[in-house]
């Protein structure tokens, strides 16, 4: 594969409602998740919701992810939302087992066969 069939696609991002955050083990960078707040969203699922949480793999299982995911609640909760969900691809190496974990459930699907969870908050 050459590197002119490779592309870039637009990614749209709000500045107004993202919510991007690192989280820090000292001065290490450790974690970062991205929330979004729209109450204005069509769709329900994207109006409280986790867009992406990722952890450094040396620090996985030190409850880093829950912290970020916790602290993303405690934000969406003081801006009035009732509601956090997530959605995942299922699957044993999948994100599911930690979700259900921290306390979200699973509400629904979508068109993709992705699951929907939710944190009532």
């Amino acid at each position: 594969m050459t590197p002119t069939s490779y592309a870039i696609a637009d990614a749209y991002i709000n500045p107004l409602t993202s919510w991007p955050r690192v989280v820090l083990d000292g001065d290490r960078v450790v974690g970062f998740i991205r929330g979004n707040f729209d109450p204005e969203a069509q769709q329900e699922e994207f109006r409280s919701c986790i867009w992406r949480i990722n952890v450094a793999a040396d620090a996985q299982g030190a409850g880093i992810g829950k912290f970020a995911a916790l602290a993303l609640a405690d934000e969406a909760r003081s801006r009035g939302f009732t509601r956090l969900t997530v959605i995942w691809e299922p699957g044993e190496e999948g994100p599911e087992e930690f979700f259900l974990r921290i306390g979200f459930t699973i509400i629904g699907q979508t068109q993709y066969g992705e699951n929907i969870g939710a944190l009532e908050l």
